[in-house]
Order: structure tokens, then sequence, then C-alpha cells
């Protein structure tokens, strides 16, 4: 049983992360991560484990809040539901890759320090990269299937949504904002799913785990998140349209480098 402070704090928390996902298509993860790695290391969880935990219960919760964010976006007709289907079968391929195979063997150090520059590679993309060029594209049938790779593994390996990915690849691709954060949101369930899956499987066996771990998922901390997040992805989604393009740009990236920081000093203590 978790005690009445620590849900009241997972409930704030889930407010926030869905908060965000709707706003920025991010999914969330990447705001749970650093939290739940310190709540379970303050319940004595190693420092290697909390942060696998943290990152498998944040995927997880993500499978739910993805499902209230697009629902948002679809309303919005934001969703290029064209460019989900062509991405999802690259992103089960390396979602089930990393979650299942991959992530168990890979030192929590590790994770957390790959997980800090991504964001700041993403980031910074946000910021500084040049606007795309009028006569770029979306790649053809294969380059968005190693697209979709790319997102499932290394979203795999963070317990983020990919938003930190396919949003930066698919406005390099001239997909306006609004749309690449509302197709980010609806790839979230199935980068979220593929992993969980391979998280449960890959952990089921590791020695060591808290009370209520199903494989690498922290159920307890999964309900209470969870069940916060949904009631705020749809504010976030609101605010996002009623944002201009270059202020939604900034956000994003300011939220990523807060966070790059927070795991950098995670992966170096741990």
């Amino acid at each position: 049983m978790l005690d009445p402070l620590l849900i009241a704090e997972l409930a704030a928390l889930g407010l926030a992360t869905g908060f965000f996902a709707g706003l920025l298509g991010i999914g969330g993860g990447m705001i749970m991560v650093p939290f739940v790695t310190f709540t379970l290391g303050h319940r004595g969880v190693p420092a290697d484990l909390s942060i696998k935990l943290a990152i498998a219960t944040s995927m997880a919760t993500i499978v739910f809040t993805s499902i209230s964010s697009v629902r948002a976006h679809h309303r919005r007709g934001a969703v290029r539901w064209d460019l989900v289907a062509r991405l999802v079968p690259g992103i089960v391929l390396g979602a089930a890759l990393a979650g299942a195979g991959v992530f168990r063997f890979v030192h929590g150090r590790w994770l957390a320090l790959l997980f800090a520059v991504f964001l700041v590679f993403a980031a910074t993309q946000m910021l500084h990269a040049r606007p795309p060029s009028s006569s770029r594209g979306l790649p053809g049938p294969g380059g968005q299937l190693v697209a979709g790779g790319v997102i499932g593994f290394l979203s795999g390996l963070v317990g983020a949504g990919g938003g930190f990915i396919s949003v930066p690849f698919m406005t390099w691709c001239n997909v306006a904002v609004h749309q690449a954060i509302g197709t980010s949101a609806a790839l979230g369930f199935p980068v979220a799913l593929a992993n969980v899956v391979g998280y449960v499987w890959s952990g089921s066996q590791v020695a060591g785990r808290p009370a209520g771990s199903l494989g690498f998922v922290f159920v307890p901390a999964l309900a209470v998140i969870a069940s916060a997040s949904v009631l705020m992805a749809p504010v976030g989604v609101r605010v996002a349209h009623a944002l201009p393009m270059q202020t939604l740009k900034r956000v994003f990236a300011f939220v990523l480098y807060a966070l790059a920081a927070a795991m950098a000093y995670k992966g170096w203590s741990a």
C-alpha cells in the first residue's frame, strides 16, 4: 500500500504529465522518469533498478495518457492518421527490440545519460534548426519504416512516448507543428504498448523489485499517475491549439533542457 502523502505526490505528477502530454505530444514520460526514480530510491530500491522501474512505469502510463490526448487532438483534426499507419510497423519492431531485449542488460546509469543526450538534441533542433526546405517532404515507405523503428527503439530505452524524436522529425519534414504534436500523441499508444509488453517479460525474473511490480512496471505508481494524467491531457490540448507555433517550439525545447539536466544528474549519481 502507498502512504497518503506519496499518493498525493504521484497524483500531482500525473496531473502535470497529462497536461504536458496534451500540450506537447511528449507522452509525459520525460517528466515522470526523474520523479519516479527519486521516489523509488527513497523506498530503498537500488539506483540501477529504480531508473529501470521508473522508465518502465512511465511508459506504462503513456498507454492511458495517449488515449485521452489523442482523442482531443483528433477532434481538432490535428492527427495525420495516414502517417501513423506508416510509422507504426517500425515502431513496434523497434520497441520490441528495446523493451524485451536491450533494456534489461543496459546499466541504469547509461540509460539515464542516453535519455539526457537525446533530450538536448531534440531541444536544440526545436530552437536552432533552420526552417525546413519547402521542397522537403516525408520519406517513402522504407524511410518511414526505419524512422518508426528508431522512434520505438529509443523510446523503449528512455521511457518516453517518442515525441522527443517524432515531433522534430515531422516538423523537419514540413508537417505543421500542431499536426506533428497531434500525430505524436497518436504514436504514443503503440510505442507504449509494445514497450510495456517487453518490460514485463524482460523484468519478470529480476530480483529486488518492490512489491506490486509486474516485470519492470511498478503497478501502484502506474495506477495513481495514470488516473490523474488522463484528466489533464485534454486541458493541455486546448492550450496547445491556442498558442502560436513558435511559442510551442520554445516551450517544448525548454522543458526538454530542464529534464535533460535532471536525468544527467541522476545518471552520474546512480
